[in-house]
């Protein structure tokens, strides 16, 4: 995959600024039903915020940190994805309209977790840091900044694809719970149909 920096950057803004907006349909549930599951094995509203939290606090300062000893470049200046690092953001489209299964890492897994609305707030900051890092970010190198990666502190990715990655990793989440939100309604329905 090859685009210019801006073309790059405007697109990860546009889908991060959408995120805000998708889960601001969260705003007026109530704890029972931010944490609500179809089954135990599943997760919660919130659950899957937590999740991409806690990827955030992992990557948010890396980016910080390549954006601030970056080589200062033009707009326009071509962004050429790796093989690798393509191949893991492409993982997290979904195909078709279908979010593919993954194991996560233990550590990034929520369920279990006494969760308040305070991850939907956390998430919410998160994403306006992003914003913030994606403007900063307009101006170096993509191709050439690298970051390290959850995988394995030898695996460095152009920090292109790691933002890339992060952000589609974002939104499958999200929409995973747009997901539970219908599937909640649904029940609900069903459970007053069935009052009536």
């Amino acid at each position: 995959m090859k685009q210019t920096n801006n073309v790059l950057i405007e697109d990860l803004l546009d889908r991060t600024r959408l995120l805000l907006n998708e889960i601001s349909t969260f705003q007026d549930l109530s704890d029972g039903q931010l944490n609500w599951k179809s089954n135990p094995d599943s997760w919660s509203i919130l659950e899957c915020l937590e999740h991409l939290n806690r990827y955030g606090d992992f990557y948010l300062p890396r980016f910080e940190k390549s954006i601030q000893q970056a080589a200062l470049v033009s707009p326009n200046t071509d962004f050429k994805s790796g093989w690798l690092g393509n191949y893991f953001a492409q993982l997290m489209v979904p195909e078709n309209g279908a979010i593919k299964k993954m194991n996560t890492l233990k550590d990034m897994n929520p369920t279990g977790s006494q969760l308040t609305r305070d991850v939907m707030n956390r998430f919410e900051e998160q994403q306006k840091i992003v914003l913030d890092l994606l403007g900063k970010a307009r101006k170096v190198n993509l191709s050439k900044s690298k970051t390290d990666t959850m995988l394995s502190k030898f695996i460095v990715l152009r920090l292109g694809d790691v933002f890339r990655f992060v952000i589609y990793h974002n939104q499958r989440h999200v929409s995973q719970a747009g997901n539970v939100l219908k599937a909640m309604q649904k029940s609900e329905h069903n459970l007053q149909h069935q009052a009536s």
